[in-house]
């Protein structure tokens, strides 16, 4: 009787155990996954930049130095490799979000380059690709914090030890975009 009962305690707890490993590996996965939607966006804002650029030259040819910071900063993260961490690929993309803004800033000295409506389109679906990258680093680290608490809470802090399971960190925000701007009239 007694060594039903010892069997019983032993059959929950082992399934108690692989209810929580497999809870801890649904939010890894989500989390990974919710990152390659990052990615995703990354990849559709890398193939919209030459387009950007080549509309941009024509107008704006003197303002090469920009032109090749954005192309720079776009190579650096084609050029990554495939097993780059999310804080490698989210720093590089910082970098080109800022030669980005750059490159859109200096559009606004040249009227015919606004009017353009090739170019107007190739920036409004910029505008939206940004966007969708900031929405889609809002849930990678909506998935992290769930997947933190869980490996980091008792007594799921026991099998995350046990299996490897770590703390993963959060993309953050640049430094100097948390800088406010100056507005000066």
């Amino acid at each position: 009787m007694i060594a039903l009962i010892g069997l019983g305690v032993l059959l929950i707890l082992a399934f108690a155990w692989i209810s929580i490993y497999n809870s801890l590996v649904k939010l890894r996965t989500w989390a990974e996954g919710s990152f390659s939607q990052i990615d995703v966006q990354l990849q559709r804002r890398n193939d919209l930049i030459p387009n950007i650029v080549e509309t941009v030259k024509g107008y704006a040819s003197h303002e090469r130095e920009t032109l090749e910071a954005v192309v720079t900063a776009r190579q650096q993260i084609v050029n990554l490799p495939s097993d780059a961490s999310p804080e490698q690929k989210n720093a590089m993309s910082n970098e080109l979000s800022g030669a980005l803004s750059r490159l859109l800033a200096v559009a606004e000295a040249y009227p015919d380059l606004k009017a353009n409506t090739n170019f107007q389109e190739l920036q409004r679906t910029l505008e939206d690709t940004e966007n969708k990258i900031a929405t889609s680093r809002q849930l990678y680290n909506s998935s992290i914090q769930q997947y933190n608490e869980r490996v980091q809470t008792v007594p799921t802090n026991i099998v995350a030890g046990v299996h490897g399971f770590t703390v993963k960190p959060y993309l953050e925000t640049p430094d100097a975009a948390r800088q406010a701007p100056q507005v000066q009239f």
